[in-house]
């Protein structure tokens, strides 16, 4: 069933962190009604898009009255509302938050943006790298010397934005219990990522720990002991022995212990020399080797996995980490619960699938939804 179970999400289609913010919700037991284009009735469902599972889908004209009109409808039954236009755009089409609030005085009305719904970036285009860039996490991110390094799309469009919303919306469901009051939530990717980066934001208040010079610290990959190292056979392995207790393990293990003029763990100026005398070691080996000597122990070791590996790894797999469904690998919904343990969502659906269940659903006639589709307003 999941924690989520009778929360009723309306979402409007969108890309990246709104679609995200949807799954997460429908993980954990949430019914999701997707708002589809009425122009893409007709298409076959994509069950490769996993962000689009866990959804019933009504396609809709968002650009004739009548089609208005049924969102609102829908909206009136609904807990949350998520969209991921730029600002201004929901007002235009008649489906802001005063005229949502008034249909639906509790409904949470979720905004995910990459800028947010003010200032002087707002209604500018962009991607999660732009977003990132401007919150100052991408600055940190990548070796000494070089580009900064796009993290995929994880930080802004997911940890910062879709991941964002949806604890949002969490907290503003608790507290609509306690006041009956519904409430506009306004999710920038910018600020998410800001957030994210608090921890080393702290740290570079403090000069003398942490040198703008990325690739030079103690998580960004310049320090010996924490960052990945080719093995003899091309592969990969992750270390994190920052720990006294960790890096003497390390010490022992690789056998860099046995220079008896080693410089100490902290000493950052010996950084490069020491990451040069591991980069040779660990290549001396392949990564099933070092697995062989490392795995399990507090090393803080991991060999540096694909997807195709990582579905497959002994830890993964006892812990049902991912799950194939329709022919499609995906991570499992987590996080765990002892009680309201969530299932796994369906498969993305096609869309308009589910218009005339979810429109009946909400008291529409058969005669109400066939004028709305030969009016064009729903397919």
């Amino acid at each position: 069933m999941g924690p989520l179970a009778g929360v009723r999400v309306v979402e409007l289609q969108g890309i990246g962190p709104g679609p995200y913010c949807g799954m997460m919700l429908a993980d954990m037991g949430a019914e999701i009604i997707r708002v589809d284009r009425a122009g893409s009735a007709g298409q076959g469902a994509n069950t490769t898009d996993i962000l689009a599972r866990g959804r019933k889908s009504v396609a809709v004209d968002l650009k004739q009255d009548g089609g208005v009109e049924t969102v609102l409808k829908l909206i009136e039954s609904a807990d949350v509302l998520i969209e991921g236009f730029r600002p201004g755009v929901m007002e235009r089409l008649g489906l802001g938050p005063d005229v949502c609030l008034a249909r639906n005085p509790k409904l949470i009305f979720g905004r995910m943006t990459g800028w947010g719904q003010t200032g002087s970036m707002a209604s500018a285009a962009g991607h999660d790298i732009n977003y990132i860039s401007l919150s100052g996490a991408l600055h940190a991110i990548g070796p000494q010397g070089q580009n900064p390094v796009p993290p995929l799309n994880l930080v802004g469009d997911f940890g910062g934005g879709g991941m964002l919303l949806a604890f949002g919306i969490a907290a503003a469901l608790y507290e609509t219990e306690k006041s009956g009051q519904g409430q506009v939530i306004d999710a920038a990717m910018t600020d998410g990522s800001a957030l994210l980066m608090n921890a080393i934001f702290g740290i570079m208040n403090d000069g003398n720990r942490w040198s703008h010079d990325r690739g030079t610290n103690l998580l960004d990959g310049g320090a010996h002991f924490y960052g990945t190292y080719e093995t003899a056979d091309g592969k990969w392995i992750s270390i994190g022995s920052i720990e006294p207790q960790f890096y003497a393990l390390l010490l022992d293990k690789t056998g860099l212990g046995a220079d008896g003029d080693l410089p100490k763990q902290m000493s950052r100026a010996d950084w490069p020399l020491l990451k040069e005398k591991l980069t040779a070691i660990f290549k001396s080996k392949t990564r099933d080797e070092w697995d062989a000597i490392m795995l399990g122990t507090d090393i803080c070791y991991a060999p540096v996995l694909a997807f195709e590996e990582a579905i497959t790894h002994d830890h993964n797999s006892a812990r049902s980490t991912f799950v194939e469904q329709d022919g499609v690998k995906q991570a499992a919904p987590a996080p765990r619960f002892s009680r309201t343990a969530p299932e796994l969502p369906t498969s993305a659906v096609a869309p308009g699938e589910h218009t005339d269940q979810v429109l009946s659903g909400i008291g529409m006639s058969a005669e109400e939804i066939a004028g709305l589709k030969n009016a064009g307003a729903v397919a």
